[in-house]
């Protein structure tokens, strides 16, 4: 197929009159029959890579995808676009299951998507054997690799599926992936290392800020005045879940629900659903929520206690902003936070642990860096980015920087003095010499760190008891209190200085509308045109950015087009949705 016949299918079936960044490449490879590592950023749009080779070449694409949610939410798409696609998944009906297997056989599915564990038995290999097959696509590749996040042991069990069709070419696609697991993906998958096309890491419409947890439902709901869109918040427990859901939504006002695995499998669905339809709903949830969820205006997700690791950090913050407009990414976190992140390694196996440290190393380095947070997650996996990204905290207002290596030796040597057992309550008021019964009973107001530290840095103990436990120095005990780990002997030798970063005050900022959020012009045409979706998306039992994006009724209000012609010049409107939307929208255009 030629590259203007594969840009006019782009365009009729997408709406796009260009690929955006490493898309065509991928898409070269595929037609080509080549294997691929695709490595691109949440937003990049991964899926046109396998879907438009799905429907220009003769056959189906098979997608092996992790989670039904997340199949149900393209095939919802796919079929928004003309795309003839359906799935096997154990929530389908059995009548459902037939025609589907009917429909692949008689060549008349572009896709099918399928769970890893249903891929890789062997009657499913039989069926594929009935039809032609243009492309296995494994999506959420990291899965594959033991070095990845979302470690998924069925994904290792694919290769006899994909050998068994040596003719077909595999596409394997993930947004994270560090060097250590992407060259695990090829061997895992067989693909040949020149296969590996990685776009980059970097997310520039996401704004990334890190607080201190003091109050996270008066953080969170600030966070939530600034950003009126939808909003994922994340929570580390089931208990903390509930809890912070009941108190956004009786602080603010705007619909706030629960999403975790406690809870009845109905109402999780229908939470999700709800979340997935609106355009204004923040749902608070355990991590287990987000892969399968591809809505593209999510607004903003917060962290409300720290990620398991800075990959998992870069995937959850990447479901904001899947459409490129600004979003924003907000983590507090507290001492205790890494203290049972640090605890929980010894539960790793032994062969991934020091792994797995660098990767909990690297996100204490995150939250207490004074430099640009964008840069040092970009170098973690690789990249060489500049200095400062200008969208982030530090770099919009930089922090104070203080060298506090003599500080953090006396908080040390105060931990050892006083046996190593004793919390930061205790050490701080041997250190400004602030005298009690237990102090005075335990004899600690005679040891030389008694009284050392004066009333001009006594304010920086906490930040620094913070920053040595996020990085290790300081280790807690099973009874609460603190001991030197890490690196402490160094830092008390000297010869491993401590630099601790003090946020800067942030600016207040107005709230803005729900409406203003997306329509910064105020323009009463896009709020006319985004009504006529929102009718259109109910009445065809859809979310609305399965019908148009905002980006799409932005462009749509700056052009005004008055024939279908013209509107089919908008990106996003291919040939399905100008045939089956085009007349209503025009229709409310000229009213305008």
């Amino acid at each position: 197929m030629t590259s203007a016949a594969i840009l006019d299918t782009l365009h009729a079936t997408f709406g796009f009159s260009a690929f955006r960044g490493v898309q065509d490449q991928v898409v070269d490879r595929v037609l080509a029959g080549k294997s691929t590592l695709a490595v691109m950023p949440t937003g990049a749009g991964k899926s046109l890579t396998y879907q438009l080779p799905a429907v220009a070449l003769a056959g189906t694409c098979v997608v092996v995808s992790p989670l039904i949610a997340l199949m149900h939410d393209q095939l919802r798409s796919a079929a928004a676009n003309g795309i003839r696609a359906a799935s096997l998944t154990s929530a389908d009906s059995e009548e459902a299951r037939e025609a589907t297997i009917d429909a692949f056989r008689a060549g008349e599915l572009d896709l099918l998507y399928v769970a890893p564990e249903r891929a890789s038995q062997p009657h499913f290999r039989e069926l594929l054997s009935k039809a032609e097959i243009n492309l296995f696509a494994i999506d959420e590749a990291h899965c594959v690799s033991e070095w990845g996040h979302d470690f998924r042991p069925d994904y290792r069990l694919l290769r006899p599926l994909l050998d068994q069709f040596p003719a077909v070419p595999r596409l394997a696609l993930t947004a994270t992936a560090d060097a250590h697991t992407r060259a695990d993906i090829l061997a895992q998958l067989g693909i040949p290392e020149d296969g590996l096309i990685v776009a980059g890491f970097d997310r520039p419409n996401i704004r990334y800020v890190v607080r201190h947890r003091d109050n996270p439902v008066r953080q969170i709901a600030a966070l939530m005045a600034q950003q009126p869109g939808p909003g994922i918040v994340y929570a580390p427990t089931r208990k903390k879940v509930e809890d912070i859901a009941g108190k956004l939504a009786a602080a603010t006002g705007r619909p706030v629900l629960p999403y975790h695995a406690g809870l009845d499998p109905q109402v999780r669905r229908a939470n999700q659903a709800a979340f997935v339809a609106s355009e204004d709903m923040v749902i608070v949830a355990t991590v287990a929520f987000g892969m399968g969820i591809d809505k593209p205006d999510v607004r903003f997700v917060a962290h409300a206690g720290v990620p398991k690791s800075i990959e998992s950090y870069y995937q959850e913050t990447g479901r904001a902003g899947r459409d490129g407009d600004a979003s924003m990414a907000l983590m507090l976190w507290a001492a205790d936070d890494f203290a049972r992140a640090r605890q929980r390694l010894a539960e790793v196996e032994e062969h991934r642990r020091a792994q797995e440290r660098v990767r909990l190393d690297a996100l204490a380095l995150l939250v207490e860096t004074a430099g640009c947070r964008r840069a040092l997650l970009l170098r973690h996996f690789g990249e060489d980015p500049p200095q400062h990204c200008g969208n982030c905290d530090n770099c919009l207002e930089a922090p104070g920087v203080v060298d506090a290596t003599q500080l953090a030796q006396k908080l040390l040597s105060a931990a050892y003095r006083t046996g190593q057992a004793f919390g930061f309550g205790h050490l701080e008021k041997v250190l400004i010499g602030l005298g009690d019964e237990r102090i005075s009973q335990r004899g600690h107001d005679q040891l030389s760190v008694f009284g050392i530290v004066g009333a001009e840095e006594a304010h920086l103990l906490r930040p620094l008891a913070r920053a040595l436990q996020a990085r290790g120095s300081l280790v807690p005990t099973e009874h609460g209190g603190l001991a030197l780990g890490g690196d402490a002997r160094d830092i008390l030798k000297g010869e491993m200085p401590v630099l601790i970063a003090l946020a800067a005050k942030p600016e207040r900022r107005t709230r803005r509308s729900a409406s203003g959020a997306a329509n910064p012009l105020g323009d009463p045409l896009f709020d006319a045109l985004r009504e006529l979706r929102r009718e259109i998306a109910q009445a065809a039992d859809v979310p609305p950015y399965v019908v148009f994006h905002d980006s799409t009724l932005r462009e749509m209000t700056a052009r005004r087009p008055a024939t279908p012609a013209a509107l089919g010049e908008i990106t996003g409107v291919g040939t399905r949705k100008l045939e089956a939307h085009g007349e209503a929208f025009l229709a409310v255009i000229r009213q305008h």
